[in-house]
């Protein structure tokens, strides 16, 4: 009688191996299909370029961009994300928004006044972060390039033209935690030439 019962019980295995291994693909397709589709990816990585950019379309692209090694670098999400906002406060005029990503000391350098004096017919595109290295405990150094237009009045007195493509390096500093634009001697002798 044990072993007749034993039978009737080992049949109930194939079946529930059967059932589960349906319930699994059935959930598998149940998740395929009602799954929110996802966006596709913003494009963040390019190749370094020579090509001008057409006169109409300058200054390029203001999302902030990077070459293959900067996005290999653990830094390079914070760093984007930091330098997008610095560029938008510019691109907007808008000085509270470039102040939260700038230093206090940087700030203090450059009041409202004088910045909005400074960017007042700047806009800033194709930026493109080329490199990124790491410093002193909470410093880093970013290489990076980006077209500018302005009105000619507006442009430096050593280059004065509508469009100027600078090659900069960007000094940054952990400040109460998070990263944050500096000023010092990195930013302030930038390569720059007519677009």
């Amino acid at each position: 009688m044990a072993s007749a019962t034993r039978g009737k019980q080992l049949w109930l295995i194939p079946v529930l191996v059967v059932v589960l291994a349906l319930t699994a693909v059935g959930a598998l397709i149940a998740r395929d299909r009602y799954q929110e589709p996802e966006e596709p990816p913003q494009e963040t990585t390019v190749l370094p370029s020579t090509t001008s950019i057409p006169p109409a379309a300058r200054p390029g692209s203001k999302t902030v961009v990077g070459t293959p090694d900067a996005t290999g670098h653990p830094l390079y999400d914070q760093t984007r994300a930091l330098l997008q906002v610095f560029f938008d406060a510019i691109n907007a005029k808008n000085y509270d928004h470039w102040r939260s990503a700038v230093t206090r000391e940087r700030a203090e350098q450059q009041p409202e006044s004088d910045w909005l004096k400074s960017y007042q017919s700047s806009r800033d595109g194709s930026i493109v972060i080329y490199r990124i290295e790491l410093g002193q405990p909470g410093t880093a150094r970013v290489l990076l390039s980006f077209v500018s237009t302005q009105d000619v009045r507006d442009a430096p007195p050593e280059l004065p033209v509508a469009c100027i493509r600078w090659h900069v390096v960007f000094a940054l500093t952990v400040e109460e935690g998070t990263w944050r634009v500096d000023g010092g001697p990195t930013g302030t002798s930038p390569q720059h030439e007519e677009c």
